[in-house]
C-alpha cells in the first residue's frame, strides 16, 4: 500500500492535522523567502522580536485559514472557486501581520516583505494542496473502500466545470472507477483533468473496449439540445448506459451530486432548441387579469398553470374535474409561489382558486366565472386517449364537444374576453371518435366567432406531447425496465412530438394573436418514427434489440397492430392555406366552417343519438358533419351497419 493509499484511508481530523502542519511551514518558508529576496541575502532573524514576529505570521495564516473555511474543503477536490477562497484567505493573513507588525513597534521594517509575502505564501499553499490533491487522485482509483460495493466503470463525456464536479462527487461516492474524459475541444485532448485523461470522441470505442466501461455520463448540461442530441447519437452505438445531467439551474444545490443523474430523456433525444418568446406577446393577455384554466390537472393544463402563474396574473382559476390531478397541481403551484422571489411579488397572482367540477355543469360554469371575474379563457378539458374514447364514443363526445360548447357559450355570455381551445393535430381528417370529436369543438368556436360579439375565440392545435400522461415514451421506459417486450403498433407508424413547456409556451402567445375564428396550428419540427424512438431508447439504456439480426439481444420490439381509429401519420391541416405570424413556430388558417344555426342543429342531433346510444346515427352524424371523417376499426363497421360497437380491453401505449 502505497502512501496516498495510506493517507486516504486515515480518519478526517488525522488528515487535517497534516493540512495545518503543511500551511504552517509553508507560511514560514514564504515569509522566510520574503525576507531573503528584501534584504537580497539568507535572512537570519537577530533579535527575539524579529523572530516572534516570523513566528506569528503563520499562526495568523493557520486561525484564518480556518476561519475561512479553508479545511473544510476536500484537499483532491479543489477547483477554481476553491483556489479563490485560498487567495482571499493569504491576503487578510498578510494583512493581519502587517497590522501586528506595525504594532510591535518595530523601526525601519521594510514595507514590501507584506507584499512579497503574500505572493509567495499564495504560490505555495496552492501548489501544495495542488500536488495533493493530484496524489491523492491518481490514487483514488485504486482505493477500494472499506465497503464491498462493485465498482462501475465510467466514462465523462464533457470535461467542463460540471463534468469536473460530476467527477468529485463520483469520487465522494466510492462506488465508481473514473476511466476517463470524453471532450472534443482540441485544447483539452491529451491533457489530465484532475488526475483524469481527456480523450477525443473518436477514440470512445476503443476505451469502452479496454477499460469494460459500463456507463457514460454526458455532463453538458449548459449546451443547446441539437447538441446534445449530437451527443447522444453519437454514444448510440456502443454497448453502455447513458446518464445525464439535468440543466443547471435544475440542480436545487447547485453543485453536481450523484443523485443528479438520470436517464436518458426524451426531450434530449427529440426536444428542440427553445425560440426566445416575445415577451409582451407572453404576457399581455395575463397581466393583471383573471384567468381560467379547465382541465388544469393535466399535462398540459398543468403546464400552461406553471407557466401562466409567471406572468402576473391577478387570478389564476384551476378547473378539473380529477380531485386527484386537480390536488397534485395545486400543490405544486403553492411549492413554486413559495420559492418565487419576494422582490418581484408584481409577477405573483394575488389568489389561486381550485375548483372541482365538470366542464358540462353550466351552473358550476357560470358561478365560477362570475364569482372570480374571469377574463381569459384556456380550455384543455378533453379526454385525449383515442382507444378509450373509441370504445366510449359517446361519453368522448359529451365531455370533448358538449364540454367545449357550455364553457364557450358561457363564457359569450359572461363577456368574457378571450377563449382559447387546446385541440388536436387528430382533428384533421379524423379516423376515430377522438379527433372527430376535437374537430367539432373546434367548429363550435368557429360559428360562435362568426356572430359578432366581445369574446374572442381562437384554438391551437398541435401534435404529441412528449412524457405526458398515457404518452408513448412512459409505457417503452416501462417496458424496457421490466425486460421487455417493447410494443409498437406499426414499424411505419409516424408522430410528430413537442415538449411539454413548448406548445403551452406557444399556445400563450397564439392566444394573444388571435383576432377570432382562426386555427392556429404550432410548426411541429420533425416527425418521429415511432420504432426508431423504440430502438434508440433501448440501445441508450445499454442494452440491444433482440431481433433476427441479434437473436442474443436484451430487449425484443413486438408489432401489435394499429389500434381502432389510429393513423399511420398525423396532419395538422385541413387546407394548405397555412400563412405565417410574428412567431417563427407558430402559423394560422382559416378552415371550412358551420353556421351557427346548422352547427345548433347537428348537436341537437348528436345529442339525440347520444341519449339513445344510437352509434349507428351517431356514426352517421360525424360523417356528415365532420371533413374527411373516415371511420377505421369498429368505428367503420358500425357506421356500415355490419357490427355492434362492443368495449374492449386493449393494452394502451
Amino acid at each position: 500500500m502505497n502512501f496516498a493509499v495510506w493517507l486516504i484511508e486515515r480518519p478526517r481530523w488525522f488528515k487535517r492535522i497534516l493540512l495545518i502542519a503543511n500551511d504552517f511551514a509553508m507560511l514560514g518558508i514564504a515569509l522566510w523567502v520574503a525576507y531573503s529576496l528584501r534584504l537580497s541575502r539568507v535572512y537570519i532573524p537577530e533579535t527575539w522580536q524579529t523572530l516572534l514576529l516570523l513566528l506569528a505570521a503563520p499562526v495568523i495564516g493557520v486561525f484564518v485559514f480556518y476561519w475561512r473555511g479553508l479545511y473544510k474543503l476536500v484537499t483532491r477536490f479543489i477547483g477554481p472557486s476553491g483556489t479563490t477562497q485560498i487567495y482571499i484567505a493569504v491576503i487578510i493573513a498578510a494583512v493581519l501581520w502587517a497590522l501586528v507588525v506595525y504594532m510591535s513597534g518595530v523601526k525601519n521594517h521594510p514595507r514590501s516583505v507584506v507584499v512579497i509575502y503574500a505572493l509567495v505564501a499564495a504560490i505555495l499553499i496552492r501548489l501544495s494542496r495542488q500536488w495533493a490533491g493530484s496524489m491523492l487522485l491518481k490514487a483514488a482509483p485504486q482505493f477500494e473502500p472499506i465497503r464491498t460495493d462493485i465498482r462501475k466503470n465510467v466514462i465523462i463525456y464533457g470535461a467542463g466545470p460540471a463534468g469536473i464536479q460530476l467527477l468529485r462527487a463520483l469520487h465522494e461516492a466510492g462506488t465508481y472507477r473514473m476511466v476517463a474524459f470524453i471532450d472534443s475541444s482540441p485544447s483539452l485532448a491529451g491533457q489530465v483533468v484532475h488526475g483524469v485523461k481527456v480523450v477525443r470522441p473518436e477514440k470512445i470505442g476503443k476505451v469502452i473496449a479496454d477499460e469494460k466501461v459500463d456507463e457514460v455520463l454526458l455532463a453538458a448540461p449548459s449546451v443547446l439540445r441539437s447538441e446534445r442530441r449530437v451527443a447522444l447519437k453519437f454514444l448510440e452505438k456502443y454497448p453502455v448506459e447513458v446518464k445525464t445531467l439535468p440543466a443547471l439551474e435544475e440542480i436545487a444545490s447547485g453543485r453536481v451530486e450523484i443523485s443528479d443523474l438520470r436517464p436518458i430523456d426524451v426531450d434530449d433525444l427529440l426536444g428542440r432548441d427553445p425560440v426566445s418568446p416575445d415577451l409582451e406577446l407572453l404576457s399581455s393577455q395575463v397581466r393583471d387579469k383573471s384567468v381560467l384554466i379547465t382541465g388544469a390537472g393535466g399535462s398540459i393544463g398543468s403546464e400552461l398553470a406553471r407557466q401562466l402563474l409567471q406572468l402576473g396574473p391577478k387570478t389564476l382559476v384551476l378547473f378539473d374535474v380529477s380531485e386527484p390531478a386537480l390536488y397534485e397541481i395545486s400543490l405544486e403551484i403553492a411549492e413554486i409561489q413559495r420559492g418565487m422571489r419576494v422582490d418581484v411579488p408584481a409577477r405573483a397572482p394575488r389568489e389561486v382558486v381550485v375548483v372541482l367540477g365538470s366542464v358540462l355543469d353550466r351552473t358550476l360554469i357560470d358561478r365560477t366565472l362570475a364569482q372570480h371575474d374571469v377574463e381569459v379563457i384556456y380550455h384543455a378539458a378533453a379526454y385525449k386517449h383515442v382507444p378509450i374514447v373509441e370504445v366510449n364514443p359517446c361519453v368522448g363526445l359529451r365531455n370533448n364537444t358538449f364540454g367545449t360548447q357550455v364553457v364557450a357559450e358561457a363564457a359569450r355570455a359572461a363577456g368574457i374576453e378571450r377563449f382559447v381551445l387546446i385541440s388536436s393535430d387528430k382533428a384533421v381528417r379524423p379516423t376515430n371518435v377522438m379527433g372527430a370529436s376535437k374537430r367539432l369543438a373546434e367548429l363550435v368556436l368557429q360559428a360562435l366567432a362568426e356572430d359578432p360579439h366581445k369574446t374572442i375565440f381562437t384554438m391551437v392545435r398541435f401534435g404529441n406531447v412528449l412524457d405526458s400522461s398515457g404518452s408513448v415514451v412512459r409505457l417503452f421506459r416501462k417496458q424496457i425496465k421490466a425486460g421487455g417486450p417493447v410494443t409498437v403498433t406499426h414499424p411505419e407508424v409516424i408522430r410528430y412530438f413537442m415538449s411539454i413547456p413548448e406548445p403551452a409556451q406557444l399556445v400563450i402567445q397564439a392566444g394573444a394573436m388571435a383576432e377570432g375564428g382562426e386555427v392556429f396550428v404550432l410548426e411541429m419540427g420533425t416527425p418521429v418514427k415511432i420504432d426508431d424512438l423504440a430502438r434508440t431508447m433501448i440501445r441508450l439504456s445499454g442494452l440491444e434489440v433482440r431481433d433476427e439480426e441479434r437473436p442474443e439481444g436484451d430487449v425484443a420490439i413486438e408489432y401489435v397492430g394499429l389500434r381502432p381509429g389510429e393513423k399511420l401519420f398525423e396532419e395538422l391541416l385541413i387546407g394548405e392555406d397555412a400563412t405565417g405570424t410574428n412567431h417563427p413556430r407558430i402559423f394560422k388558417t382559416s378552415e371550412p366552417v358551420l353556421g351557427y344555426d346548422d352547427l345548433i342543429a347537428a348537436l341537437a342531433r348528436f345529442e339525440a343519438a347520444i341519449s339513445k346510444n344510437d352509434l349507428v346515427d351517431l356514426q352517421e352524424m360525424l360523417q356528415a358533419t365532420v371533413e374527411g371523417y373516415a371511420p377505421s376499426g369498429a368505428a367503420a363497421n358500425v357506421a356500415a351497419g355490419t357490427d355492434e360497437w362492443e368495449p374492449h380491453s386493449q393494452t394502451l401505449h
